[in-house]
């Protein structure tokens, strides 16, 4: 690998590349569309007995209404990736932006399930742009050298709306119902509508400075949608990379997004506001380990060494949590820290996957392997509330069923399956020593 040059100064009449807090500032608005999509992704977790009581459901029913953000999402990945790549990511994060404020007030107003699910739906599917356009303006306004880095602090950045999702969120259901909160977060996401589209420029030089993106990345022109997703999918290394990155994410958005919360109330006997603050341990560390785990790969500039150690980490930490009983608080809270953290490594993933693809691909390959994330944690949330239903033995309170540590296990058991798999795809990845292929062929 190339050592690193120290920048230079660029000829006279020619503009230089953007300043580093212009780039921090555009990019980080577009990023916190991020912030709200995760903080709708995982809401439902502290709201599991009121969504039971309102809407007459069990554990399947709902584990579907929450899914359904998941689906919606996971089905918008490959579109929204084309639309990043061909009309870029400030038109497209602000039309989501709206959408979304659309479907989080149908949420919060709904009296009956469909509507409920519409709403939900429509959530999934609008910041479902979001990662994706992150990730495209990124290879604009950033070196390709730091893409894993930058990719890493946008998972950090919706983790933390993951983070309010949780002790912050479950006190204020509790004050101000969960409806008037779902309210209150539409108002914000309007508000950053405006002003993404205010602020963020696709790219440097529509400010006036040099752009980082390749050539081939700027040349719009010479790609079409139906050649980028199919340049995307014929490459043979896109797919190990796809099903890592869903298999390993499930777990995490399965267990913090949903049934973690109820698990510790129902089988710990916490309170609501405790057990949230287990899961919110679990986010923190996905969210810290993103950028940790990125930046640790761009600096050693391997792939496949890091990803794969994760990997292992976060596949022994599931196996840990179903085979070792009664552990203390503090040793729970330590392993959901190293299981959230492990699980980070998914960023590693994403800058990988845009390695060994056609850089005009960028937004297409980022989409693509999103779909897969956010997908396999869809089939688990409704998988899983089916697994329990299956189990439960006929206990309820208050309207809502109660279910017993044996429903739960069986139920989790595939968390650890999905963790294992992880390891395996990531095994069968190819080195890039953070390069990008097209540019080794050249």
């Amino acid at each position: 690998m190339k050592s690193a040059q120290p920048p230079q100064s660029p000829p006279a009449g020619v503009p230089g590349l953007p300043p580093l807090l212009l780039a921090w500032l555009t990019w980080g608005l577009l990023a916190s569309l991020y912030f709200v999509g995760y903080f709708q992704r995982v809401a439902p977790a502290v709201m599991v007995d009121e969504l039971m009581r309102d809407f007459s459901i069990a554990a399947t029913m709902l584990g579907n209404l929450s899914a359904i953000y998941f689906y919606t999402y996971a089905a918008m990945q490959i579109p929204s990736g084309l639309l990043a790549d061909a009309v870029g990511p400030r038109r497209v994060g602000t039309a989501a932006a709206v959408v979304a404020v659309i479907g989080i007030v149908l949420f919060s107003q709904a009296d009956t399930l469909w509507m409920a699910t519409l709403g939900r739906g429509l959530v999934g599917a609008s910041v479902a742009v979001a990662f994706v356009a992150c990730m495209k303006l990124a290879g604009h306004w950033f070196p390709a050298n730091r893409f894993a880095t930058v990719t890493g602090i946008s998972l950090l950045i919706g983790n933390l709306g993951g983070v309010l999702a949780g002790v912050p969120l479950s006190e204020a259901v509790a004050g101000i119902g969960w409806r008037m909160a779902m309210l209150i977060s539409a108002g914000v996401t309007l508000v950053l509508a405006a002003a993404v589209w205010l602020w963020v420029r696709d790219d440097p030089s529509e400010r006036g400075y040099a752009s980082h993106a390749h050539p081939e990345a700027l040349n719009t022109a010479a790609m079409s949608p139906w050649r980028s997703l199919k340049l995307v999918v014929s490459e043979r290394d896109t797919w190990p990379l796809f099903f890592a990155g869903g298999l390993i994410a499930a777990p995490v958005l399965t267990f913090a997004g949903l049934w973690g919360v109820p698990y510790l109330v129902q089988v710990h006997g916490l309170e609501r506001s405790h057990a949230a603050g287990f899961t919110t341990t679990m986010l923190l560390g996905f969210a810290v380990g993103g950028p940790l785990l990125g930046a640790l790969s761009d600096r050693i500039g391997r792939r496949k060494l890091p990803y794969l150690g994760a990997t292992l980490v976060h596949a022994l930490g599931w196996v840990g949590f179903l085979l070792i009983d009664n552990l203390s608080a503090m040793a729970l809270y330590l392993l959901f820290a190293a299981i959230g953290f492990s699980a980070g490594g998914l960023i590693i993933g994403f800058a990988f996957v845009r390695e060994v693809n056609h850089p005009g691909a960028a937004g297409t390959v980022g989409g693509v392997v999103n779909m897969a994330v956010l997908g396999f944690a869809a089939i688990q949330q409704s998988a899983m509330g089916w697994v329990l239903d299956r189990n439960w033995r006929g206990a309820m309170i208050e309207g809502a069923r109660i279910y017993d540590a044996a429903a739960y296990h069986a139920a989790f058991l595939w968390l650890a399956i999905s963790a294992l798999g992880a390891v395996l795809a990531v095994a069968l990845t190819r080195e890039t020593h953070c390069r990008l292929r097209f540019d080794a062929d050249e």
